[in-house]
């Protein structure tokens, strides 16, 4: 037996390609299941809901489980523990090798990538927390890894967070690439700008150097 519905704000919509209830021990199985409840939706290859008669119920999903969060993140993993109130997402549990959650930008920047093996979305403070093998890249092409990564949706804010005195959060920032025509103006400017090194603080040395060649020539 399939379950259809239209979603509408506070509602708790499935559907499912195959059913089960148990109403003596408040319990549900479902295969190739859709649960969506406002902008949260849930697909999985299979389901397993308990408390179902109550304000709180927990649905286990296991098999290619995708869940999208507005307004543009995803998170897909081998299974996930959903936890409902009043039939609203409070907190999804994901697990995989890895989990996976992605953001795509809503005006500028890159896509948020990161991965972990246990990633945790908090639907009221709207964050994800990445531990276990964790690593994310930002919006501006920088790389975060280590053991706690928390990911704000809301503010778009990423802190990464190490226990104790060890230092285990490692961040890389990629350099911004040149434009095409610069590169070419650069090419041209002269042997001494092509021999330079790439790195921003060998750069900003060197053209203090040359201001100062240039003041003694003057004098």
């Amino acid at each position: 037996m399939a379950e259809r519905g239209t979603a509408r704000a506070g509602a708790l919509v499935v559907a499912a390609a195959f059913s089960h209830v148990d109403y003596k021990t408040d319990t549900a199985t479902f295969k190739e299941i859709t649960v969506s409840q406002g902008d949260t939706r849930v697909t999985a290859g299979q389901a397993q809901a308990t408390g179902l008669g109550s304000r709180t119920s927990t649905w286990t999903f296991t098999g290619n489980v995708i869940i999208s969060v507005q307004p543009q993140g995803t998170l897909n993993s081998d299974q996930a523990v959903v936890e409902f109130r009043d039939n609203r997402v409070t907190q999804a549990t994901v697990t995989g090798k890895p989990a996976v959650f992605e953001e795509q930008p809503t005006s500028s920047g890159s896509t948020v990538h990161g991965q972990a093996d246990r990633i945790v979305y908090d639907a009221q403070e709207d964050d994800v927390h990445l531990s276990g093998e964790a690593s994310l890249s930002g919006r501006h092409g920088e790389q975060l890894s280590g053991p706690l990564l928390i990911y704000s949706i809301r503010e778009e804010r990423l802190e990464a967070v190490s226990p104790g005195p060890s230092r285990d959060v490692h961040i890389t920032i990629a350099p911004r690439q040149e434009s095409r025509s610069r590169r070419r103006a650069n090419g041209r400017s002269g042997d001494h700008h092509r021999n330079l090194p790439t790195s921003s603080s060998h750069s900003s040395d060197s053209g203090r150097s040359g201001r100062r060649s240039a003041a003694g020539a003057s004098a």
